[in-house]
């Protein structure tokens, strides 16, 4: 007997979403780097930072001097989950490594 559209459906949906990396368990990040000496040499991380990242929900920039540049992920208990340098990446994968990591970017309802 084959099976049914209903029941192919419902595997394949099931497979996928097996599979997909659940955002839910990173309620909010920080980025936390120097401002200037170590930054400056990364132009492309920088731009990042100042310009990008404020467009993000639940995302915050801390200042460490002499830090470089990290992308620290946090449960919904406040517990850092994962760490991950962003030094060797561009500006373009920084935000798409934010956005794989279920990170959205502001609308104008959430800046009012």
């Amino acid at each position: 007997m084959a099976p049914t559209v209903a029941v192919i459906f419902f595997l394949v949906f099931a497979f996928t979403t097996s599979h997909i990396d659940s955002t839910s368990n990173y309620a909010f990040a920080r980025v936390e780097s120097c401002r200037g000496c170590r930054l400056s040499r990364l132009p492309d991380v920088k731009q990042f930072i100042f310009e990008d990242l404020p467009n993000y929900n639940n995302i915050e920039f801390v200042h460490i001097q002499n830090a470089v540049p990290e992308l620290l992920l946090f449960n919904e208990n406040k517990e850092e989950v994962e760490r991950l340098p962003l030094s060797s990446l561009t500006r373009e994968e920084c935000n798409n490594l934010l956005i794989s990591k279920g990170f959205t970017k502001k609308t104008e309802k959430d800046e009012i």
